[in-house]
């Protein structure tokens, strides 16, 4: 009978859950974490036990297996938050751990074929956002953005954004998720924020700009027009590297003249 795992949607509850599977010794199982489980009377249910010593049991079973690379794919794999990701994980691990050859490159597992390609979704996105992301100025000098990727990247952005503005205030914030990254100049922290009804849920700051925001955000948008050679344009290609669905986070994409 197949066993139901619950864990509380975070990567360390993950590990438990795994650990949990072990430890008595269930066959057949099913991971999901809480906030999605909508029950069931066909099965059974156990609730993971959250032990920091049985998540590092587990992490460091498999940095025992796995390279820098592919211990890196899980935890990408895990913030991609594609439904059952989880089980193809939760296999992954057992396939890892049964065997004494590496299989990081067994492509004729499934599952490590799962990992591979879903690791570099998330990969491709985490890289799109560190480069997309256009921060907008608060009357109070806070630099601000809102973004709203399919895969939860704000934890593989944070040490690039920090590198790069290591000298200003910013948050970035997820709405889809509704948690941002706030950085105070010198260290990074992990906010929930209320908006104001105003604010349209944080997309629409108007109210709290700098006098100056709209006028600096015309002005990039003159110069990328300005730049913009018609007679070399190639759409195919310029969706390739900047699908539509990034342009709501670029200045330089919206229509001149507007504030957002």
């Amino acid at each position: 009978m197949l066993q139901t795992i619950l864990y509380d949607g975070t990567f360390e509850g993950w590990l438990c859950a795994v650990f949990d599977a072990y430890d008595y010794r269930f066959d057949d199982v099913d991971i999901v974490r809480c906030t999605r489980f909508g029950g069931n009377l066909f099965e059974r249910v156990h609730d993971a036990r959250m032990d920091a010593r049985h998540s590092a049991r587990v992490w460091k079973g498999l940095q025992r297996k796995l390279s820098a690379e592919s211990l890196h794919a899980i935890y990408q794999c895990f913030l991609s938050e594609i439904d059952g990701i989880e089980n193809s994980l939760y296999r992954y691990v057992r396939h890892v751990l049964a065997n004494d050859a590496s299989v990081e490159e067994d492509f004729s597992n499934a599952d490590v074929l799962i990992v591979t390609q879903v690791a570099r979704k998330v990969w491709r996105e985490q890289h799109r956002m560190e480069a997309f992301v256009r921060f907008q100025k608060t009357a109070d000098g806070l630099f601000y953005s809102v973004i709203d990727p399919e895969h939860d990247v704000l934890p593989l952005i944070a040490k690039h954004f920090e590198a790069r503005y290591a000298d200003q205030r910013w948050v970035i914030y997820d709405s889809r998720r509704r948690y941002g990254l706030h950085y105070d100049g010198s260290e990074t922290h992990t906010v929930e924020i209320r908006f104001a009804e105003a604010t349209a849920g944080g997309r629409d700051l108007a109210a709290v700009y700098d006098p100056e925001e709209a006028f600096y955000q015309e002005l990039w948008k003159q110069y990328f027009h300005s730049v913009n050679i018609p007679a070399r344009k190639n759409t195919k290609l310029h969706l390739q590297h900047m699908p539509r669905r990034y342009w709501k986070y670029l200045v330089e994409k919206q229509p001149r003249g507007d504030r957002d």
